[in-house]
């Protein structure tokens, strides 16, 4: 019998996320994952400027060790609030543009994951998609990780009401202190028979045995 065919997912990083960053904090998924599932890590277009600034020792950065983020809460300052509504969304057209690009150049994809700042993203993603945005095919899944609704969208904020009939995974920790649970289980009620995945952990991607069981049964209908 022939072997199945890797699924594959973009994953779309959190706020403050470097790219190397997140490659690392995805390993124990990655791992978990293997033969099963390949995941292509994307982080923000917008770096992060530190107010500190860098030490003077410390050289220049490289790419994929610089902080990123999708957009910003503030005209001026590199700031970014989930849970307020924001006076703008700095940067948003740009993290759609690196999206598409990506999607366009890297893939084709089977599915989408964020985490945090990310998963709001790739929910509006698509949303967008569902609502017949060229740029966003929709995928055959999502898994949303501490993910949320993204809120200072304006006008756009209606098609985030759904209902999404994509098949959902959604991923959240108890004590999770920067991502409520709350704001997690609203996001998954947009999504038609959404399935939900708690830990007792806080902000961050679990791979642990129970959550890998959980992450196999449902990329599983997708197998091919």
């Amino acid at each position: 019998m022939a072997a199945r065919r890797p699924l594959r997912v973009l994953c779309l990083a959190g706020f403050r996320q470097s790219e190397r960053g997140f490659r690392e904090k995805t390993g124990a998924l990655r791992k978990a994952l293997r033969g099963r599932a390949e995941l292509v890590c994307l982080s923000g277009p917008h770096p992060i400027v530190d107010s500190a600034g860098p030490l003077p020792e410390s050289g220049p950065c490289p790419p994929e060790e610089q902080l990123r983020g999708w957009w910003f809460s503030e005209q001026e300052t590199d700031v970014f609030f989930a849970l307020k509504e924001p006076t703008v969304c700095r940067g948003l057209e740009e993290a759609l543009g690196t999206v598409a690009q990506a999607l366009n150049t890297l893939g084709p994809f089977d599915g989408l994951l964020g985490f945090s700042q990310g998963a709001a993203l790739a929910a509006f993603v698509c949303a967008l998609g569902q609502a017949g945005d060229p740029r966003f095919p929709l995928p055959r899944f999502i898994i949303l990780v501490s993910g949320f609704c993204p809120r200072g969208l304006g006008l756009r904020e209606s098609i985030l009401q759904g209902p999404f009939s994509l098949p959902s995974l959604h991923v959240f920790g108890d004590t999770d202190r920067v991502i409520p649970c709350q704001e997690s289980m609203q996001l998954a009620g947009r999504f038609t028979g959404s399935i939900t995945l708690t830990h007792s952990g806080g902000h961050f991607i679990p791979a642990a045995a129970p959550q890998r069981q959980a992450y196999l049964k449902f990329l599983d209908q997708f197998a091919e």
